[in-house]
């Protein structure tokens, strides 16, 4: 069966049995030269999403680079109507019937952002470049690590950090997957999680004058950090615990509003202290085995597009969404779909002073942590991630070996097991999401590093969980309704939004990113057939029990032949942070063409 180019000429054909080892680079020994062509691909994705570019007949993906003068070209291995396309090694050459030279991920990426604009700024290439550099060399220190070290016993055996720790390429259809600006070698191995990194909190004690907090559950906030810190340190009377990320206390005491604080005494730096904790997909939330509690901290290191510090209004909204599921929503919502659940941010903790500003870097959230070690609650995109291991003739994928073996255990053929563990993901997953919606006025920004899916003993999906404070939107239509559960909810969170606005991210995050981005890893690691499973995609969206849940993002996939997307390179090149400004203007999104409509 084959695989037809969305939008490009229908007499072009990409064999999807085509074995997927042919020139696959990403297993390639050397993890330098996997990380090469992991950062490649990533390019070549974003830019034939962003831009409209196919590939000709001959299958080659061309690009008019340098004003016309010169031509980039890559042989398209894999097309994937989810967008997760597969790219042989770029060259670069002046034009037809000449010398064609091989080129890399970081001079792409200036050929390629100097192609985007009209004008290129020449410090926007020069930054979008390093940051390339500094994503595959990460890359490559992750696969290394990964190739050769011992998987570490304790934390590992837990199903929920595991998957945490498993994006070892990070985002397919981003152009600086793995860039963590401001990192040494040492503190990378300390603070990411693809290297099985751990380390000790750093604690501050703020004077109670100066203690902001919030907490919707029966104790303080203050209450839960001084039980995290346990008495290791001796907290100063009239002061209360803070924790932060030890990158970012290094980072506090070099800015002046906090350097005050610290000398004047109303900031005490205890320095580090407790039991090890674990970085989690997101890097700077961190996860301890044992403990009831997360912590999502303030880490101003650029990773990917944005600085990481908490904003106030993400931490009322955290608190502002428990009180919501308490007044009643919850269990109106768990008697339709009893196997999902958003985990919650009902607490946090900060310092409040005029010359901090907002974000002021010392805010911190507690989140529930709710996962057994045994409990398979796996991040989605860890669970389709590559894993270029270097081993075998195959890029593997949790996934793929857990649906290998169900194809093996039930003695069906593997496309056919794909299809539906798919299925039940969307019943599990997807349609509980979609009635959060239509139902509550609630969209989730459910991208795949956001959402989790629960599979039961033999791997089937049976649940899932949603987790992010910044990523909720109040429907305006339902603000009636939405208010009486709980009065003044919006006020400090800046979460109501206008529909529209909603449709169009909702339409990216769960739409495009999560349910289409787990299509084409299916497709693109030879599990199913894209095609097949954007018809099962249409079924579900058009029976009952998605038509009940009444959310508007069933027949914008059903109907519109585009659908607003998020351009990561374009926004990258565009210098902007994606946590900065109005939800509507933070990113630059463009309209790609809907496959679940082209059937």
């Amino acid at each position: 069966m084959s695989t037809a180019l969305t939008g490009a000429p229908p007499e072009l054909q990409l064999s999807a049995e085509r074995p997927a080892a042919e020139s696959d680079l990403l297993l390639h020994p050397d993890p330098a030269v996997a990380a090469e062509q992991a950062g490649l691909e990533a390019l070549l994705r974003c830019w034939t999403r962003e831009t409209g570019a196919r590939p000709g007949p001959d299958e080659q993906l061309r690009i008019a680079v340098l004003g016309g003068a010169a031509r980039l070209t890559a042989p398209v291995r894999y097309w994937s109507p989810g967008g997760w396309h597969r790219f042989g090694p770029a060259t670069l050459s002046a034009g037809e019937g000449t010398a064609e030279a091989p080129v890399d991920a970081v001079t792409t990426a200036a050929l390629l952002a100097a192609a985007a604009a009209e004008r290129p700024d020449p410090g926007q290439v020069a930054d979008l470049a390093g940051r390339v550099a500094d994503s595959v060399v990460r890359t490559a220190e992750i696969l290394a690590h990964r190739r050769t070290a011992a998987v570490p016993g304790g934390p590992e055996r837990s199903h929920f950090l595991a998957t945490e720790q498993s994006l070892l390429l990070g985002h397919p259809l981003h152009p600086t997957p793995k860039s963590r600006d401001g990192l040494s070698p040492a503190q990378s191995a300390a603070y990411s999680p693809e290297l099985h990194g751990s380390f000790q909190l750093h604690w501050y004690a703020v004077d109670r004058a100066l203690l902001a907090a919030g907490s919707a559950v029966a104790e303080s906030a203050e209450q839960l950090t001084a039980g995290l810190l346990d008495g290791t340190v001796a907290l100063p009377p009239g002061t209360a615990a803070v924790p932060l990320h030890p990158w970012q206390a290094r980072e506090l005491a070099h800015r002046p509003a906090v350097a005050a604080l610290l000398a004047e005494g109303l900031l005490h730096d205890l320095g580090p202290a407790g039991e090890p904790w674990y970085p989690t997909s997101s890097v700077r939330t961190v996860y301890r085995p044992g403990t009831p509690w997360m912590l999502k901290l303030s880490l101003g290191l650029r990773i990917t597009n944005s600085r990481r510090e908490n904003l106030r209004k993400e931490l009322h909204r955290g608190l502002e969404m428990h009180r919501l599921l308490e007044s009643g929503l919850a269990a109106e919502w768990r008697a339709a779909h009893p196997g999902f659940d958003i985990v919650r941010d009902p607490a946090w903790i900060g310092v409040d002073h005029p010359d901090l500003g907002d974000p002021g870097g010392l805010d911190t959230v507690l989140r529930a942590q709710p996962f057994a070690p045994t409990e398979r609650a796996l991040c989605v995109a860890g669970l389709v991630a590559e894993q270029p291991l270097g081993t075998g003739d195959t890029v593997p994928s949790r996934l793929g070996d857990i649906l290998r073996a169900l194809a093996a255990r039930c003695a069906r053929p593997l496309p056919t097991v794909a299809a539906e563990w798919f299925l039940r993901y969307l019943d599990a997953v997807v349609l509980p999401i979609l009635w959060l919606d239509g139902r509550g006025g609630i969209a989730l920004e459910a991208h795949q590093q956001n959402s989790l899916v629960l599979l039961d003993a033999e791997g089937w999906p049976c649940g899932g969980r949603y987790r992010d404070n910044q990523g909720y939107y109040y429907r305006e239509s339902a603000a009636e309704r939405l208010t009486a559960r709980v009065p003044g909810l919006g006020a400090d969170s800046d979460t109501f939004l206008p529909d529209e606005v909603i449709d169009h991210h909702f339409a990216y995050y769960l739409g495009i990113n999560h349910v289409l981005g787990l299509i084409g890893a299916l497709g693109s690691q030879r599990l199913a057939d894209e095609t097949v499973l954007l018809a099962a995609l249409r079924r579900f969206l058009t029976g009952p029990r998605a038509t009940a849940a009444g959310s508007a993002l069933s027949a914008l996939l059903l109907d519109s032949p585009t659908l607003p997307c998020k351009a990561n390179l374009l926004t990258r090149i565009n210098g902007m942070d994606e946590l900065v400004g109005p939800v509507a203007s933070q990113s630059v999104y463009v309209d790609v063409p809907n496959p679940v409509a082209g059937l």
